[in-house]
């Protein structure tokens, strides 16, 4: 169906004459991003970071942000409860989500199976699981309620969730406002042993509290995982995989995915989500040799448009396959790990902004140490504890304390702060250095994007936006006479995150549900060095 493309003044219908007008039954109220092949409703968010949504830049680069850490753990081990499931580790192998005003948090827990030291406990005396859960009004100060659902060493008073597994490594939760199905409105993956290995399994609530677990495993492979979530229609668990490397040669530590139509059935196989290269020489490959691997694959949080995470910078050391041997394969007390930032566009495969590089170091966030001793910190993911809440991007993971069993073994939840989507910026190039002659202007173009219906809204996450212009572009990079130039869109404000983009020819509706390309121009003045962190497309 041909549909007319109805402008609001003169000036509007000359610049819109080269856009091509689709019928409103294609998502009419969503943005449709071609590159990527995603539809979102609602709101659309580019990031700085992101080179397929923000692909061509002139005389701009990346800046990552560096978080602010809370030194102090904000969840740690019940030690001195003898009952407590978590008496040895609280392991963020778990989630975090703001919930009706209130923080929820889902975690595995490691304990005692018999009276004994919970400060220096022997491997043979521990239990994996069960799965715990606390909560807090700030985030900070947790509550771990009295469940009355699982016995644990002959008392029901513990924070432990009920599911059919004994030995459980991992948990991810998920609110699924849009399932219409309200048994099915909190979602779970949790990471148990089958007798074999470790698996999946999934399971549904209507409070998150009270679980009724999938009749089977939804794999029946080994994966240890990191994240749960939903992403262009389709559910996705990532996690760490030993398969092989290519000509079938050993494969150290990598990051794949596992997939669900529909959260009922889980397809076989996987996809290779984050990879690090393997040594050149086959021989040198494998679980025990020293190269940097991935730990527990992907913790990622999808935003729609864009899925964001971190990888475990898993700093292996030689060692045999003896799981129980002082200093085997495992490293006790020599392997640590970091935390890199990755991003998403399809959900599926990840990419790193700044190569190699330690978002989150373990220098900057060290577990709560033994007195007396330096045993290294190992960070675990924070998929499912990414969340953003009002002005802060927060950001939950795990730091196991990596000491030789007997000699201080624990686990314990850290937090890392962001201003809102402040995960890194575009700006322009420094003006000193070897190639001077850079010009104090640059730009970034967006990938195209199908505006909704009744069109939008642009929003920028920006510092000095006031030395920013918006300029609106067709299919061709052609800018559009009525949103350039001297009619380019601006913000009265000079920093902040949300900073509403105003076009002197009024609101975006003359190009609902046309496909466009927008230009961000950067000038530099003075002190005033502009810094693009996020664009945020409203539907109106």
């Amino acid at each position: 169906m041909k549909t007319r493309l109805l402008c609001l003044t003169a000036a509007m219908a000359a610049a819109c004459s080269s856009l091509v007008p689709v019928a409103r039954s294609a998502a009419a109220d969503g943005f449709y991003f071609p590159a990527t092949g995603v539809t979102v409703e609602r709101e659309a968010l580019l990031l700085g970071i992101d080179d397929y949504l923000l692909p061509l830049r002139e005389n701009v680069g990346t800046y990552l942000s560096t978080p602010k850490y809370r030194q102090e753990a904000v969840m740690r081990p019940s030690r001195d409860n003898p009952l407590a499931p978590d008496q040895v580790a609280s392991h963020f192998y778990g989630a975090v989500i703001h919930d009706n005003g209130k923080y929820r948090m889902w975690y595995y827990a490691v304990g005692m199976k018999e009276p004994g030291d919970a400060y220096h406990p022997d491997v043979k005396a521990l239990t994996q699981g069960p799965v715990c859960y606390a909560e807090s009004p700030d985030g900070l100060t947790w509550t771990k309620p009295d469940l009355g659902q699982m016995e644990f060493r002959g008392s029901k008073h513990n924070n432990a969730i009920a599911l059919p597994d004994a030995l459980i490594e991992g948990v991810h939760v998920v609110k699924d406002d849009a399932d219409p199905d309200p048994a099915r409105r909190y979602k779970m993956v949790y990471n148990p042993f089958n007798g074999k290995t470790w698996v999946i399994r999934s399971a549904t609530s209507a409070d998150g509290l009270h679980w009724k677990a999938a009749e089977h495993y939804g794999i029946d492979q080994f994966l240890e995982t990191a994240s749960l979530y939903h992403f262009n229609g389709l559910w996705i668990v990532n996690g760490q995989r030993l398969t092989f490397s290519d000509g079938g040669h050993p494969s150290g530590r990598q990051g794949r995915a596992v997939l669900s139509p529909d959260f009922n059935r889980w397809l076989g196989g996987d996809t290779d989500a984050f990879l690090l290269p393997e040594p050149a020489k086959p021989e040198d490959r494998g679980a025990y040799k020293p190269y940097d691997q991935v730990h527990l694959g992907v913790g990622a949080a999808s935003y729609g448009t864009v899925a964001v995470g971190f990888y475990g910078q898993w700093h292996n050391i030689p060692g045999d396959s003896d799981s129980q041997k002082r200093w085997g394969w495992f490293g006790y007390g020599k392997i640590s790990c970091d935390l890199g930032l990755v991003i998403s566009n399809d959900g599926l495969h990840f990419r790193e902004p700044d190569k190699g590089r330690a978002y989150i170091s373990r220098l900057d966030t060290p577990a709560t140490p033994v007195p007396g001793k330096n045993f290294p910190t190992i960070l675990t993911q924070s998929g499912n504890g990414i969340l953003n809440v009002g002005d802060e991007t927060r950001i939950y993971f795990g730091r196991w304390l990596n000491a030789d069993y007997g000699m201080g073994y624990s686990g314990e939840v850290g937090l890392a702060v962001l201003p809102r989507d402040r995960w890194g910026a575009l700006g322009l190039f420094p003006q000193e250095g070897p190639h001077h002659d850079y010009r104090k202007q640059g730009a970034v173009w967006s990938a195209l994007v199908r505006l909704p219906a009744a069109g939008c809204q642009v929003v920028l996450n920006a510092d000095h936006t006031r030395r920013m212009t918006v300029e609106i572009a067709d299919e061709k990079f052609d800018l559009l006479s009525a949103y350039s130039g001297a009619k380019a869109g601006r913000t009265p404000v000079e920093s902040g995150l949300d900073c509403a983009v105003a076009f002197p020819e009024g609101s975006l509706a003359a190009l609902g549900g046309h496909t466009v390309r927008l230009k961000i121009t950067f000038e530099k003045e003075g002190d005033a060095d502009p810094r693009l962190f996020a664009i945020y497309l409203r539907a109106r």
